[in-house]
């Protein structure tokens, strides 16, 4: 969501895949976790990295391993339990959240502001008449959702696995966590951060942000309101802040002195504030040469697609990468495309073992091969795994 047309090679529809006979999965977490050394075991963890603390975003190891939704490979995603995880594997940043408002002006984390899918809220009665249907960034969605709700109310739902039909094992979790606050992620980043001796970052997302200001719930304003409370606003602050909306990134810019990253969808899609404005753009405009020197008037980096990075052709198969890597770091900005996981159907077609749903492919041919293109980093759902296959990728 986020964006008009096509979906990007994060759809979401994977996840209503039809589950095979058998799990096939090799190994729950691929690695070993420790403890407060917030290390997988064998891999250094900071390789490449300014390890001083406030050393800013270019200081992080590279390429920078991004905990998506936490370790949403593991657990239901947008959690202080996958955020948890995340940290405990050693993941560099944790994306610690999808910010969505509540009716009463709070900022929580959830994927998107329809919750039908990632909490139990349908299991509770007394929020039966709250299902509806809205038009969200032009597409018709049915459930309930977040700006429907008080944090109060929210605060008594509980954390569901989003795509039971690929991650039937996380579905072990469902239940177990609340919806965490912003502010509570805020907090946690602190704490983690005194208990292991080493700062923790966060990479934060503004979701539908032109809808929620049609609303009055406008997100930009509240979220740099936050860090500016936790000392969390300037240009060293471990936190990046990141949207699909190129208007959102440039208020930030206006508000606070946080790195800054637009991400960017599928090649024929346009941003919705761009749809808004009458903006006739669409992404395949903001990749060439004089839109990305235009990002970088007023962010520090992109979150490309992967596809924007190597294409796939008809079949699913990676093709030849483009030069959006050369031609970002021409304008000094650094990438990092979305979103590898280790289960087959999101896998590049020449990186899948059998057909299973929720079977591991060859998840780090496929890092080994996205690496190569020269990114900044990734996100994925199995930090564990990125972290392995970047120690392989720096030993050559």
């Amino acid at each position: 969501m986020g964006t008009q047309g096509s979906e990007s090679q994060d759809s979401e529809s994977y996840g209503a895949r039809p589950r095979s006979r058998g799990t096939g999965r090799r190994a729950l977490l691929g690695a070993a976790v420790l403890g407060a050394g917030g290390a997988v075991v064998g891999l250094p963890g900071t390789a490449g990295a300014d390890t001083r603390q406030g050393g800013g975003y270019r200081s992080l190891p590279k390429p920078t391993v991004i905990a998506h939704r936490g370790a949403s490979g593991y657990r239901p995603e947008h959690t202080l339990g996958s955020y948890q995880l995340a940290v405990d594997m050693g993941a560099d940043v944790i994306e610690a959240g999808d910010l969505v408002p509540t009716k009463d002006g709070h900022i929580v984390c959830r994927h998107e502001p329809e919750i039908g899918g990632t909490t139990d809220v349908a299991s509770h009665p007394e929020f039966a008449s709250r299902k509806t249907t809205k038009l969200l960034d032009g597409v018709s969605v049915t459930g309930w959702f977040t700006e429907d709700f008080t944090l109060a109310e929210l605060k008594t739902l509980r954390a569901v696995e989003r795509i039971p039909a690929n991650r039937p094992h996380n579905t072990l979790y469902n239940g177990r966590w609340e919806i965490p606050t912003f502010e509570e992620v805020l907090k946690w980043q602190d704490e983690q951060t005194r208990k292991r001796g080493k700062q923790v970052w966060i990479y934060p997302e503004t979701k539908h942000p032109t809808y929620f200001r049609k609303l009055g719930l406008g997100l930009e304003e509240r979220v740099a309101k936050l860090l500016r409370r936790y000392g969390k606003d300037r240009k060293n602050s471990p936190v990046i802040l990141q949207s699909f909306e190129p208007s959102s990134i440039q208020r930030f810019d206006k508000l606070v002195g946080n790195p800054l990253v637009v991400l960017l969808s599928g090649a024929s899609t346009r941003p919705w504030d761009f749809v808004e404005a009458g903006d006739p753009r669409t992404v395949a405009d903001l990749v060439k040469p004089a839109g990305l020197k235009e990002i970088a008037t007023y962010a520090q980096g992109i979150g490309p697609t992967l596809d924007l990075i190597i294409p796939r052709d008809s079949s699913g198969n990676l093709t030849t990468p483009t030069t959006l890597v050369r031609d970002a770091h021409a304008e000094g900005l650094i990438l990092h495309p979305y979103t590898m996981r280790n289960e087959n159907p999101f896998l590049p077609a020449n990186f899948r073992k059998g057909t299973d749903a929720d079977a591991y492919g060859d998840a780090f041919g496929a890092f080994r091969t996205y690496f190569a293109t020269g990114i900044d980093g990734v996100f994925t759902d199995h930090p564990d795994t990125g972290l392995l296959a970047r120690a392989d990728f720096l030993k050559g």
